[in-house]
């Protein structure tokens, strides 16, 4: 379903997902500092803010499939920021842990990998449009990425590194104003 459809007359959000999304995207300046030390409360919160609506109310906070791994990442600081933002992304939406909600949960995590690690501390960084306008190489560079083969991982990674540089290149208009 396109984007467009999913919102309605005046700002009324109808869509379940998009309210989801909106409610996640609200909450993420307050789970930072608790993402680095107690990444599975943030993800299970991420959830119940995602999934309320759209996933059966007793699934909640529960992920279908261990999250340990991209946990590890997150609260160990393994590796370069964008590569570990990078890294987290791609290992939950390949395990599909939470549903129809996953994508949401996915790109927030990143998001707040990114956020916390210093490397976008305001969280401005609009990388989530870019994963949107070029869906058709987001889509296929995490399948690629949940091969688990290193050219696999390669398309991800260089996926998520040109969002982020693309994403922060949007912002000069802005800046340029300000200054």
């Amino acid at each position: 379903m396109k984007l467009k459809s999913r919102l309605q007359n005046a700002g009324t959000v109808l869509d379940p997902l998009v309210q989801g999304a909106l409610r996640v995207y609200g909450e993420l300046p307050t789970l930072t500092q608790r993402w680095e030390i107690a990444p599975r409360q943030v993800l299970a919160r991420l959830h119940l803010l995602a999934g309320t609506g759209v996933v059966p109310a007793d699934e909640l906070g529960r992920p279908s499939a261990p999250v340990d791994r991209p946990c590890h990442y997150v609260v160990h600081k393994s590796g370069d920021p964008l590569i570990r933002a990078a890294v987290v992304h791609g290992e939950l939406l390949a395990l599909n842990a939470f549903g129809p909600v996953t994508g949401v949960i996915a790109r927030a995590a990143g998001r707040l990998t990114l956020v916390a690690s210093g490397l976008d501390p305001r969280g401005i960084i609009p990388v989530e449009v870019v994963h949107y306008e070029r869906q058709p190489e987001y889509v296929g560079a995490s399948g690629a990425f949940a091969t688990g083969t290193p050219d696999g991982m390669r398309s991800w990674l260089k996926h998520c590194a040109n969002a982020v540089e693309l994403a922060a290149q949007s912002l000069e208009p802005i800046a340029d104003l300000l200054t």
